[in-house]
């Protein structure tokens, strides 16, 4: 069965060059430490580096390991740490770069599109030149952008751009908001350990509550880690939001539940979550069609995400549908 990957990094020089610029100034942002780490002079992860821009060795790990496709997009924190026009520029030389790379390789490489939310007028001209001419296969966002959050009207022409092209968003992680730091500032919890799904999580239900998808009802969402958690608390996401958020007047009234709209607008993969329970519990809850498999290279290893898959104890069906068609099927897939 064809095995597609769904989170998976690259990044460019240009905006590698750009992060190392950001990780010698004074910028507030819990991410500073990650791009240091891997932006910095003489950083302690420049294998990371290595991973995010050697194709050649990306090629090598994916028949090694038998993987057929890598659906790539800009890694995080993506262009949203830049001013505006820095941003718009680098979304745009990424996503050309990222079209040639797929030209080089088109049965192994499909490519979601950066766009930089700092301008969102900016971002959804973008966001429409990327899917109609350069022919990527959904858009990539790294959650927040300076502190904001998208549930914001300002932001929605981008909603509006990614509805009418049918272009999935995958909201990928980045650290909490600098609003947020307090206590995910130690231990590392302000990355992949805790603070990543802590962001995706909120992010995703602030847009839930809302009631951005009552206007745009056919809004793909896609988020990683299988759901940053969500899945697990659709119960009572309806209940307290039935029972405290609307009686109370602090919420806006919904047509539908939480939970309806997570099982209709959203989709998850199993990024970084090689939890057998997890998945089919997953699985259970949105159903088949809406999991897709994912490794999250290079900051996760191929093979065992790889044997992950190859021994869920799923039927045949099932598998194929996460280990690759639905990724076909949201990401416009040949």
């Amino acid at each position: 069965m064809r095995r597609i990957a769904t989170e998976e990094a690259f990044s460019i020089p240009e905006v590698a060059a750009e992060l190392n610029r950001i990780s010698k100034s004074g910028q507030q942002s819990l991410d500073m430490r990650l791009v240091r780490d891997v932006y910095g002079d003489n950083p302690p992860r420049q294998y990371t580096l290595d991973g995010l821009l050697d194709w050649d060795e990306r090629i090598r790990v994916m028949d090694e390991c038998g993987v057929d496709m890598h659906v790539l997009s800009l890694t995080a924190p993506g262009v949203q740490m830049f001013d505006a026009p820095t941003a718009t520029a680098l979304a745009a030389t990424a996503n050309d770069a990222l079209v040639v790379e797929i030209a080089k390789n088109p049965t192994r490489f499909a490519g979601l599109a950066s766009f930089a939310p700092q301008d969102p007028e900016g971002a959804a001209k973008e966001i429409e030149r990327a899917i109609t001419q350069l022919k990527l296969h959904g858009l990539v966002v790294n959650s927040h952008t300076h502190n904001e959050w998208y549930d914001q009207a300002k932001y929605f022409s981008i909603f509006e751009a990614a509805e009418a092209l049918d272009a999935a968003i995958y909201i990928h992680p980045r650290a909490p908001r600098w609003d947020m730091a307090g206590g995910f500032d130690t231990f590392g919890m302000e990355n992949a350990l805790w603070g990543y799904g802590v962001e995706v999580s909120t992010h995703c239900l602030r847009l839930i509550f809302s009631g951005l998808f009552d206007r745009f009802p056919k809004l793909k969402i896609v988020i990683g880690h299988m759901g940053e958690g969500i899945p697990f608390w659709l119960w009572r996401l309806d209940y307290m939001h039935k029972n405290s958020a609307l009686k109370s007047g602090v919420a806006p009234k919904l047509e539908l539940t939480p939970s309806e709209y997570f099982k209709r607008n959203f989709w998850i993969t199993t990024s970084g979550q090689e939890n057998p329970l997890a998945l089919q519990y997953s699985i259970d809850m949105l159903g088949a069609d809406r999991v897709m498999w994912a490794i999250d290279y290079p900051y996760q290893p191929t093979a065992p995400a790889v044997q992950f898959m190859d021994d869920a104890p799923l039927d045949e069906e099932t598998k194929a549908l996460v280990y690759g068609e639905n990724a076909a099927r949201v990401f416009h897939l040949a």
